[in-house]
């Protein structure tokens, strides 16, 4: 399973409910898991597979696997803080964003059972960041024009490297 990266199409629309929580369903999930510790991530959205979707997955420090299908954010603290954030979508790109410090989100777990939890810290700043990629909205975009503009080039500057590294491997091969 392959992440896409900034610049397809898919990562830019709205994703679509979920409507079978199924064997399929839980398969996709799985290899999401797998594509996620693979690329090091924390968070992963079906968008971001190719999968127009409104699901995505957590794993953060302690462990817990996190599967949110049709989740909605129903309500977020008043207080906001600032915190480093990148994205599997946009490798090797990092900023500072400011979210919400706390969210309850309502969502599906893995057996269609209805959920609501109330989210701090790092969980909640991660169910933000994958519930954006279901809107069509990437970290990039919380940020002022002239900043994400920067941080486009430099993602374009290494995509191109990259490229060239590529071809000249293959030229030796």
């Amino acid at each position: 399973m392959k992440v896409l990266y900034l610049g397809e199409e898919t990562l830019r629309q709205p994703s679509k409910p979920v409507e079978h929580i199924d064997e399929a369903l839980h398969e996709l999930i799985r290899e999401m898991f797998i594509t996620m510790d693979e690329d090091k991530g924390i968070g992963l959205a079906a968008p971001q597979i190719g999968k127009n979707v409104r699901l995505f997955i957590v794993k953060i420090d302690d462990g817990i696997e996190w599967v949110f299908i049709n989740p909605l954010i129903v309500g977020t603290s008043e207080k906001q803080c600032s915190y480093e954030e990148g994205c599997l979508s946009i490798p090797k790109i990092y900023a500072d964003v400011v979210r919400p410090e706390a969210v309850t989100v309502q969502y599906q777990d893995m057996n269609g059972r209805r959920r609501t939890i109330e989210a701090t810290g790092l969980l909640a700043r991660v169910i933000q960041h994958e519930y954006d990629h279901l809107e069509g909205v990437l970290f990039i975009d919380r940020l002022a024009q002239k900043e994400r503009d920067e941080l486009v080039a430099k993602f374009t500057q290494q995509q191109e490297r990259k490229k060239q590294r590529e071809a000249k491997k293959r030229a030796r091969a």
